[in-house]
């Protein structure tokens, strides 16, 4: 197995880091993943996975987001997205990156695997691009907060008025992510819900370029995201007969325990997109690529990928 990096040039001159895993001497793998990261992590941390994958020679794709990895390191901003339309530019630059793999691989289909905030960059991805992906996997997502998102979204402009540019926002970052140990017996971390995997958990909080605290322009731009997301005149836009498969964790606290998805896939169901897999891990927390049963995981999405394929 191959694994490189390069940068790509957006349409405002940010510079995105992507990697891909790829077959050495290889011009034919049977499909492509292309990876959407969640929040306040990085692309590389997919590297067991997108491993396995190309074993199966499915290659893998993923770029850094702004304001993450090293397309954030290289900006000088982490947990900044844009100054404005935040959310738009990285569902933007993702499908930048399609592009590339497209103009590498014209024939292979490409397969896009959103986790977390990445999630709902993905949900967005597809109410622009559907046509094209060959299907899409959304992992550890969640649904719309109601007059939560409001709130949010209003304090959230309250503090951008008065913090410097990409200032951290700790007031937000608590509001957010306060409540989501409150299920672990006994957490050793404030990231314990990420998954049961303690070297898993242990990997994040050690490592550099996860667990930072965002902005509150990028809070802002997730609320704005969510809001984006959930709409029935944008979600209308999606082709009827794309694949979709769902994984989520009964113990992810971002999708409710499991009840926000049951909720999320009613709403594409409603726009006749039927074509829709979910997958419930009863032990699963949020980072189910990340969890003691991942080997599992990963044979479901394989299974999955390779029914499409064919």
């Amino acid at each position: 197995m191959a694994k490189s990096s390069f940068w790509l040039d957006t349409v405002d001159d940010v510079k995105l880091h992507v990697q891909k895993w790829i077959k050495p001497r290889s011009n034919d793998p049977k499909a492509i993943v292309q990876i959407s990261h969640g929040m306040v992590e990085h692309i590389d941390r997919y590297d067991d996975f997108a491993h396995y994958l190309v074993s199966q020679n499915i290659f893998v794709y993923g770029n850094d987001h702004r304001g993450h990895g090293q397309t954030g390191k290289a900006h000088g901003f982490m947990g900044f997205l844009s100054e404005e339309d935040g959310f738009e530019k990285v569902t933007n630059d993702v499908h930048l990156v399609t592009k590339h793999i497209q103009d590498e691989y014209p024939d292979t289909p490409i397969f896009l695997l959103g986790h977390s905030f990445g999630s709902f960059v993905a949900r967005h991805y597809i109410q622009l691009h559907s046509e094209d992906i060959e299907g899409v996997i959304i992992s550890g997502t969640g649904g719309h907060p109601g007059i939560a998102n409001v709130a949010g979204k209003r304090l959230a402009k309250q503090q951008m008025k008065k913090d410097l540019l990409g200032a951290p926002s700790p007031t937000l970052n608590k509001i957010v992510f306060n409540s989501y140990n409150k299920r672990v017996s006994n957490p050793t971390s404030p990231y314990d819900w990420l998954s049961h995997d303690e070297k898993q958990v242990l990997a994040f909080v050690e490592d550099p370029l996860c667990g930072f605290i965002p902005s509150a322009s990028f809070f802002y731009d997730l609320f704005h995201g969510l809001d984006l997301i959930h709409q029935d005149k944008l979600i209308k836009k999606i082709r009827k007969n794309l694949p979709m498969l769902f994984i989520t964790g009964e113990e992810d606290p971002v999708g409710k325990y499991g009840k926000d998805i049951w909720k999320v896939m009613k709403q594409y169901q409603k726009h006749d997109i039927d074509d829709i897999t979910a997958k419930f891990y009863p032990h699963g927390r949020h980072e189910l690529l990340n969890e003691l049963n991942k080997t599992e995981i990963y044979k479901d999405v394989l299974k999955w990928l390779e029914f499409y394929i064919s």
